[in-house]
């Protein structure tokens, strides 16, 4: 039985001649403790995808196992790290995490639960921030707040839905170093939805294609077997590095190519449209 387990999952969004169907047919299976990484253009359906796994969304057919159990809800088993941060601006640092493990943990002891903030506060290299509020901090420090309050819920599987897709090129180098870092030591389960192709190298163990929508499904499996830890500055001198990426890019342009449909009409000129 597989950890995390998608069968047949369909979801669209309206109604009659205004519905969109997203996602269409979706089969996905993942192991624990594994780095998987879902790979699309924008728009495609993969924050919908991450919505139905976290159970922010339902889904319209099929449906969703963690551990053989449907999922029918948001819950503490799946810790979840937004681009957009989603940080409360009127709580400090250690106030956002405090709120998650004050919930999740409420039969502890308030000494425990502050040994838990601390421990992941402290993980993200933010202990010396603790008192400081979102406005104060950095794009990457409020992200690192992100990680910290889905990692001190001790979620089955950390859910991060693009989390670095709006920081500038050496915070988000930095911060990718750090996922990699965290991961390798809570060995959680990490479904992270990325555009990003060498960033999906660099932290996956597979990587998945989310094919265009409407009607999107996924791609082939593309096997990540450089071995770890990895390092940027060495992949353009790995072969293994250039034969996967060179087929991801093969594929994802492929598959962007517009298909052009032909129709004769009453006048028997031929009309062509994408």
């Amino acid at each position: 039985m597989a950890f995390l387990e998608l069968k047949n999952v369909s979801k669209g969004y309206g109604h009659g001649s205004e519905r969109v169907d997203v996602l269409k047919n979706i089969n996905l299976s993942i192991e624990e403790g594994e780095f998987l990484a879902i790979l699309g253009f924008s728009g495609s359906g993969k924050t919908t995808l991450i919505s139905l796994i976290s159970g922010l969304l339902a889904p319209d057919e099929g449906e969703i196992l963690l551990r053989g159990k449907p999922i029918t809800g948001p819950g503490p088993d799946r810790g979840v790290v937004f681009q957009n941060y989603s940080l409360l601006p009127w709580l400090t640092v250690h106030g956002n995490v405090a709120l998650a493990v004050d919930q999740v943990f409420s039969d502890q002891s308030k000494t425990e639960r502050e040994e838990r903030i601390m421990k992941y506060l402290r993980m993200v290299n933010l202990a010396a921030a603790v008192y400081k509020r979102p406005h104060e901090l950095s794009g990457g420090m409020r992200q690192r707040v992100s990680v910290a309050r889905a990692l001190a819920m001790n979620p089955d599987i950390l859910l991060l839905d693009e989390p670095l897709g709006a920081l500038d090129a050496l915070t988000r180098s930095s911060l990718q170093i750090e996922i990699e870092k965290i991961w390798r030591t809570e060995k959680k389960t990490v479904v992270l939805i990325t555009n990003d192709i060498d960033e999906a190298i660099l932290l996956a163990d597979r990587i998945v294609p989310l094919n265009p929508g409407p009607r999107a499904t996924l791609g082939p499996d593309f096997q990540v077997e450089i071995p770890r830890p990895r390092d940027k500055k060495t992949f353009n001198t790995d072969e293994s590095y250039k034969k996967l990426r060179n087929g991801i890019t093969k594929y994802l342009l492929n598959i962007r190519k517009p298909r052009v449909v032909c129709e004769e009409t009453a006048s028997e000129r031929g009309v062509c449209y994408a």
